[in-house]
């Protein structure tokens, strides 16, 4: 008797858990890996650009500053038939595509693309889009958002890549102060870069100004 009623709960038990693994795979299978369904990372093409909300003091003060949930950001680029994305950290690298959706809070992202990406990003300009980033690759991240080539950040990356290598300007540049300056959060982060020499008049590009691009479409939101 005893055998039997062990053999009951153990068979309940791995139903209720495979019922609980196959309910988590249907709702969050786009995000946790080894359950994701692999058509999602399917979609995204080379040239999208992948968004996400990166956890650290600067990334919240970029938050706050640009009125958006994004502060990080990069270009998909394949490589060997694999998918990376092309990122200015520390220093500008390709990280395969699986490893940076980890580094983003929770695994969430966003992809985006060109709404005329079928036309224009042919295998061609493709290929000028990733000859020219190659020249930024091992840069150092800049730290002071500056609009030179000497140092570059995430989105100043993605947006000229696109206007050197095919001709596209995927937004508008803004000046810093155009932003969200207010917050003691981002008052504190320019503080420590600039001191009272804060370059306000610096053209700028920020995260969400591309994910809020009108010539892109979203792909995939995980959000």
């Amino acid at each position: 008797m005893k055998k039997t009623k062990y053999i009951f709960a153990t068979v309940t038990f791995l139903m209720s858990f495979g019922c609980a693994l196959f309910i988590a795979n249907s709702m969050f299978g786009n995000i946790l890996f080894g359950t994701r369904a692999v058509s999602v990372l399917d979609k995204i093409q080379e040239g999208d650009m992948i968004f996400q909300t990166s956890q650290s003091k600067q990334c919240e003060a970029i938050r706050i500053a640009t009125n958006s949930k994004f502060s990080h950001c990069g270009i998909v680029l394949i490589a060997k038939g694999k998918k990376y994305v092309f990122e200015a950290v520390q220093p500008i690298k390709y990280t395969p595509l699986e490893a940076w959706i980890t580094h983003g809070k929770e695994n969430h992202f966003v992809v985006t693309r060109l709404k005329n990406a079928s036309v224009v990003l042919n295998p061609e300009t493709i290929q000028k889009m990733k000859t020219y980033g190659n020249q930024l690759k091992n840069k150092d991240y800049d730290l002071y958002f500056e609009w030179s080539d000497d140092k570059i950040y995430c989105s100043e990356l993605i947006w000229k890549i696109y206007k050197n290598g095919a001709g596209i300007e995927l937004c508008p540049l803004q000046k810093l102060k155009d932003f969200n300056l207010k917050d003691t959060r981002v008052q504190a982060i320019l503080a420590e870069r600039y001191g009272n020499n804060i370059p306000l008049e610096e053209s700028v590009v920020a995260p969400s100004s591309l994910e809020n691009s009108k010539i892109v479409t979203t792909i995939i939101d995980t959000y």
